[in-house]
């Protein structure tokens, strides 16, 4: 594919989320390749779930996070979908928790990239994305269970998780959070639990 008719397809892409009213960019990247982000679809399931599987293994649902998930959905407007030449390459979904004193938060994970497109920085552009629709949306903190190395450059910190608790063993140091509002972990203690709308019988299996 020559990179005018990738540079259409990326378009294309973006005007077909648009007819569907849903939100979606156009992103350079690495190399000279153009990402598309979008908030995913229903018929994203099966890439996503493959996605996810070869990422992260089937281990990812014994994780402490996917006690905060399952039998939910993500937030509204936020489980993003990054595509390129119009096939799923990465994922992040962010979902509502609240802290154990009754602070509104959300959960973000996972994020997961596909091998081949690994040295992109679709991961990079997944988590500016999913941070900044977040903070329009009006919402104070995010929290994640993840390498403090990579996400330390996106403004999280263990500090900010000190008297938090996970529903499950978690490495505190990779335990981290970012406010997306001054002073809205403050003081914030207790364990975390999910607080996001219940997902129907039909979207339970394979929770991601």
């Amino acid at each position: 594919m020559s990179g005018k008719d990738f540079g259409m397809t990326s378009m294309n892409a973006v005007r077909d989320a648009a007819r569907k009213g849903v939100l979606a960019s156009l992103h350079p990247l690495t190399g000279g390749a153009l990402a598309v982000v979008r908030e995913e679809r229903a018929s994203d399931f099966d890439a996503r779930e493959a996605l996810l599987d070869a990422a992260l293994g089937e281990g990812r649902f014994a994780k402490a996070s996917e006690r905060l998930r399952e039998g939910r959905l993500p937030a509204r407007g936020l489980a993003l979908i990054a595509t390129v030449d119009g096939e799923v390459a990465g994922t992040v979904r962010l979902w509502h928790i609240r802290t154990g004193d009754g602070r509104p938060a959300l959960l973000l994970g996972p994020l997961a990239v596909k091998q081949e497109h690994r040295a992109l920085g679709i991961g990079g552009l997944l988590m500016r994305e999913a941070i900044a629709r977040a903070a329009g949306r009006g919402h104070s903190a995010i929290i994640l269970v993840g390498d403090e190395a990579y996400y330390r450059r996106f403004g999280f910190d263990a500090s900010l998780t000190c008297d938090l608790d996970m529903p499950g063993p978690v490495d505190r140091a990779r335990f981290l959070a970012l406010e997306l509002k001054a002073g809205a972990l403050d003081g914030a203690c207790g364990m975390l639990s999910g607080s996001g709308a219940h997902a129907s019988i039909i979207e339970l299996p394979r929770a991601a």
